[in-house]
């Protein structure tokens, strides 16, 4: 799962050209401490196969203009599926994004509630989160934030996390002439399990109003 995350500190555009060649020029997304779904999120993609990754807003819900009657739009995707799944393949195949996050939010189940728990990279370094878009019924761009089963310490706080990949595999999940799934599978790589960390944080987290910078200091 993943249903909140924050994106704080973006690098440089000089940084993040080394990281996924070609990128445009961008305005640094504001800071957000407290991202939630149904609201407006920061990715990179390709508008069309001949087009230079760009960063731009989607919303946080994918729902393909194909689906009828306003339908369900999940906020994430399960990795097992999106290659197979009617309502994915479409979009694993050709409309792959990514998502920048310094790092993002679970709550572990204890004998007094549920405790949010802040999930990043040890060494601070951004997170890119494997994510698809598609193009709305009401013209929007909209997208969903990969899952899998989780690893390494975050397995500690709930059983699927991010996709997260790894600096080498950014064009390479980009690339519009990837589209087979074994071929992905095999080139596309996701960082160590031992890369990430995470502490228990503020319960003020759970109110999406709440944004600023305590909600990532440790407590306790």
């Amino acid at each position: 799962m993943c249903g909140r995350y924050n994106l704080h500190d973006m690098p440089a555009i000089d940084t993040l050209r080394q990281l996924i060649p070609g990128l445009d020029d961008v305005v640094p997304p504001s800071r957000r401490y407290n991202v939630a779904p149904g609201t407006d999120i920061s990715a990179v993609f390709l508008p069309d196969p001949e087009s230079d990754p760009q960063l731009d807003l989607f919303w946080w819900g994918f729902r393909p203009a194909w689906v009828d009657g306003g339908g369900p739009q999940p906020i994430n995707a399960k990795v097992e599926g999106v290659a197979t799944s009617k309502y994915w393949r479409g979009a694993f195949a050709r409309h792959r994004c990514l998502v920048p996050a310094n790092g993002w939010y679970e709550w572990l189940p204890t004998a007094d509630g549920k405790q949010p728990h802040y999930i990043t990279r040890g060494d601070g370094e951004l997170l890119w989160f494997a994510a698809l878009w598609t193009q709305r019924e009401d013209d929007r761009l909209g997208c969903a934030i990969i899952t899998e089963p989780a690893r390494g310490s975050a397995r500690d706080v709930h059983d699927r996390m991010p996709l997260c990949l790894t600096r080498e595999s950014l064009p390479l999940w980009l690339d519009p002439d990837l589209t087979d799934r074994e071929t992905l599978r095999s080139t596309v790589q996701h960082i160590e399990s031992d890369a990430l960390v995470h502490w228990p944080v503020s319960q003020r987290v759970g109110n999406v109003k709440n944004d600023d910078a305590s909600l990532i200091v440790r407590i306790n």
